[in-house]
């Protein structure tokens, strides 16, 4: 399978798409790309037997698509958990290497990879690392937009985007921070946080990407 094709199960995957029906508009809105190239793509994975479409409703993955995709996102956050921990990459450098060291893994080099980490549960995003059985940890998490004034919790995942995790990072958050929600402002205003003894005001916006203790 090119990997093209195996960036449409992992994103189907991550859009929930192993129990639900996605929509086509949430793939393309996902991969940055037309919903007309989505169709064509996700007819040729129908025939080759990873995904099952439903008219009206969306498209799923079969059995066959879980276990690829699953073993896709295992490949790529323990790839990120090597460069942040060995090679010296920030949180925000991750995952554009193993986007691309994702494809080119065996299992073989996947199982000694894990074993040299150690085992990992998450990435560095937080993202849960799946088994060689394709099961992934759940954890209870609510969005930080979700809490209430002088809630306390702890950051344990957040949106893999660059520019966000760069927002994050200038500001000394991280994936284990616990804080306090000191204010927040009324009709999706900022929301300062008390973080290890400073106040920390983040957008609304923001505290939608990252999730905590639930």
């Amino acid at each position: 399978m090119t990997p093209n094709k195996e960036d449409y199960l992992k994103a189907i995957n991550k859009l929930g798409g192993c129990d639900d029906l996605i929509a086509n508009k949430k793939i393309a809105d996902a991969l940055h790309i037309s919903p007309a190239s989505v169709s064509e793509m996700l007819t040729k994975l129908e025939k080759e037997g990873a995904v099952e479409y439903v008219p009206y409703h969306g498209i799923r993955l079969t059995p066959a698509g879980k276990q690829q995709s699953a073993a896709l996102l295992r490949n790529h956050r323990l790839w990120e958990v090597f460069l942040l921990r060995h090679l010296g990459y920030s949180w925000s450098e991750v995952h554009e290497e193993a986007e691309l060291l994702e494809h080119v893994t065996s299992p073989r080099l996947a199982q000694s990879l894990d074993a040299f980490l150690k085992h990992p549960d998450f990435c560095p995003h937080g993202a849960a690392i799946p088994s060689t059985d394709g099961k992934i940890k759940a954890i209870p998490l609510r969005k930080l937009a979700q809490m209430s004034v002088q809630d306390t919790s702890t950051i344990r995942k957040v949106t893999e985007e660059k520019e966000f995790l760069n927002y994050l990072q200038e500001r000394n958050i991280q994936i284990g921070s616990s804080f306090t929600v000191l204010s927040i402002e009324p009709y999706e205003g900022p929301i300062t946080i008390k973080l290890a003894d400073k106040q920390i005001v983040l957008s609304y916006k923001a505290a939608c990407h990252i999730e905590v203790d639930a």
